[in-house]
């Protein structure tokens, strides 16, 4: 599709992204950081970037209509089978800057670690702009380059990534943001190895492992909104 970053963890490598989204918060930080700002009961949520779908079921559970967003053919179809008998959920196969749906249409809209990475995002913020209704909300969920061993990790996968030229980005934007203190905690040695080997370089994620001694790890994060 046009305009797509591919996103190579997930897209290369689905069944092991599904262990990291198993491990990835289990107390629910994330979830109750972005509620406190604008709850979603009763209302119309859209993932932006849902990958194979992880977080729509648990969504589903208390809005009223959810709906999936990626661009990715063959995630899509993993997640209209996670969702198929979910009758208030559907899947569309679209990008963030092209989504297909009315203006003021969508109360909540949620990123998690899809596309949102500062300079250069400004078109899929515009159709956030155009879709969130009066009241609603918006929130991008991403790692903190700039905390912690995960993010030392990552600067050194990404050197390219520059924090302050994304910080001053999203400040120019009027957008908010607050750190959030994250953790994976896995059931497997071997699954929280594997993880590290789709999110780092080979090199990086030989010395993260090495590092990282049991079944958990610290994954800082930042979760940014904007309200409508």
């Amino acid at each position: 599709m046009r305009g797509v970053i591919p996103s190579p963890n997930i897209w290369n490598s689905p069944q092991v992204y599904e262990l990291e989204n198993r491990a990835v918060d289990p107390d629910g930080v994330a979830d109750s950081a972005m509620r406190e700002l604008r709850d979603w009961r009763g209302a119309t949520v859209l993932d932006v970037g849902c990958g194979t779908g992880y977080h729509l079921p648990g969504l589903s559970a208390e809005a009223a209509q959810v709906i999936g967003a990626e661009p990715h053919r063959d995630l899509v179809a993993l997640a209209r089978r996670r969702c198929g008998g979910l009758a208030n959920v559907r899947i569309l196969q679209s990008t963030a800057q092209d989504l297909p749906l009315p203006d003021s249409s969508v109360d909540v809209a949620i990123a998690r670690w899809a596309y949102f990475f500062g300079p250069g995002c400004e078109p899929g913020l515009r159709e956030l702009s155009r879709v969130v209704r009066h009241g609603g909300a918006a929130f991008v969920i991403d790692l903190d380059a700039t905390r912690g061993e995960f993010g030392t990790w990552f600067q050194r996968t990404v050197p390219a990534y520059s924090p302050a030229k994304v910080e001053a980005f999203w400040s120019q934007q009027g957008w908010q943001r607050r750190e959030l203190d994250l953790r994976m905690t896995f059931e497997r040695r071997q699954d929280l190895e594997a993880v590290l080997r789709i999110e780092f370089t080979p090199e990086v994620a030989e010395q993260a492992i090495a590092q990282v001694k049991g079944l958990e790890l610290a994954y800082p994060n930042v979760l940014r909104w904007r309200l409508f």
